[in-house]
């Protein structure tokens, strides 16, 4: 379904923020997103009106355990599986992704192998290394080919030990890369990970907010995100097969229960940002509802058909534009033919100005943008560009094509 930037901008208050008399210009999403109005009023009713723990045998209490079972299913429907049960919460996922590699790491044995990628953000790299450091590990790295910082997926087959020697236990890969916007083939890594007997961990915090995410057509055995990049307040979010948090001893205090997935919830988890996660996973099932009342997993699907054909449409004028201004340059896909292989989040260095100099100019023009490494420090480091960094300029759904031309007319303004 075709969707409205306009409409959609309506919904967040924070768009409307001026700077020197102009409309800012958001470009900042990768590093977390505005937040429509309907998120802001679930964390304040959170607050204002069910105010309590969870577990208790009183109004506000039992109100909290419906929120959080109602938040569950919602976030099952955003990741596409089947049991909310196999969701836990926790307060960022790098925390969340510290606590299951170092629990993980109690099934590893030394002489034992994982796989990272130089691709992805650090907090899908240092808490693996740590564990296997810890474990007595080996970590094997996937590099990626400079020309459009995409992966050497025949470098990751020839790093892959075969299932009989039984060496390779783990494979950590984004679903896409934070700096440069790569989208990777995870269901066919996990394919050649789970034919090596190897469990498979997707970092999908930059995908979720333009991609559909969909655990069960990859078949990985964990994944993780953040609802302040899709448009939600500041919360982590862990979803594993439920026989494997099941399984794995987790690091908890010991009133804590057993069972998934109060075992993985080390301590009181902010229940207003659950509320608020609710709220941005039903704003975006708003965006593709329209008059069908088919459930909120379908609505998602065509919400995000919509914002991808948005997104790429903001990708295709941005390039467009970028290509035809000599001193800059773009790191990753500049193909138009290549948009399933991207988000659109840029990368960019210019010949005589660095990024932080460049950010610096762009956000006294009121267009918002980041600059360094991103924690994306495997990347940024392979293409010799640390520790001045990259330019980053992200697009989301709520970003319009005025935007991108007032992007480019700045920047050739910056030549």
């Amino acid at each position: 379904m075709q969707l409205d930037p306009i409409r959609c901008r309506s919904h967040f208050p924070g768009l409307r923020r001026e700077i020197a008399g102009q409309r800012a210009v958001f470009f900042d999403g990768p590093a977390g997103s505005q937040v429509p109005a309907s998120v802001i009023a679930a964390v304040a009713d959170c607050l204002a009106n069910r105010n309590a723990n969870d577990g208790g045998l009183f109004a506000t209490s039992r109100e909290v355990g419906e929120l959080m079972d109602s938040a569950r299913l919602a976030v099952a429907d955003l990741l596409g599986c089947d049991d909310a049960d196999s969701v836990v919460f926790g307060l960022n996922m790098t925390t969340l992704t510290l606590a299951l590699s170092r629990a993980l790491a109690r099934t590893w044995q030394a002489g034992d192998e994982i796989i990272l990628t130089r691709l992805d953000h650090d907090a899908n790299v240092s808490p693996w290394v740590l564990a296997a450091r810890d474990a007595g590990v080996h970590v094997r790295y996937v590099d990626v080919h400079q020309a459009d910082c995409t992966l050497r997926l025949e470098q990751f087959d020839e790093l892959l030990t075969p299932a009989s020697k039984g060496r390779t236990r783990l494979v950590a890969v984004g679903v896409a890369a934070n700096a440069v916007g790569t989208i990777n083939p995870v269901a066919a890594i996990v394919e050649r990970a789970h034919a090596a007997g190897a469990l498979v961990f997707l970092d999908a915090v930059h995908a979720a907010p333009h991609l559909l995410l969909d655990v069960k057509k990859w078949n990985a055995d964990f994944l993780a995100c953040s609802a302040y990049k899709f448009f939600g307040p500041h919360l982590g979010i862990l979803w594993g097969r439920k026989e494997l948090l099941a399984q794995i001893p987790a690091y908890k205090v010991r009133p804590a229960t057993d069972s998934v997935p109060g075992k993985w919830m080390t301590g009181t988890p902010s229940f207003e940002a659950i509320a608020g996660t609710r709220a941005a996973i039903d704003y975006l099932a708003s965006l593709g509802q329209g008059t069908a009342v088919d459930g909120r997993r379908s609505a998602l699907i065509r919400a995000f058909a919509g914002i991808r054909q948005h997104e790429n449409a903001l990708t295709v004028r941005f390039l467009s534009g970028l290509a035809k201004l000599q001193t800059y340059r773009l790191w990753g896909i500049s193909d138009v033919g290549r948009l399933e292989e991207r988000v659109p989040t840029f990368g960019l260095t210019h010949q005589r100005h660095s990024a932080e100099e460049l950010a610096r100019a762009l956000g006294d023009r009121g267009i918002f943008s980041w600059h360094g490494n991103f924690y994306a420090l495997c990347l940024v480091e392979a293409l010799g560009l640390e520790p001045a960094g990259l330019l980053r300029i992200g697009l989301l759904h709520y970003n319009t094509m005025d935007e991108v031309d007032r992007l480019l007319a700045t920047l050739a303004e910056l030549q």
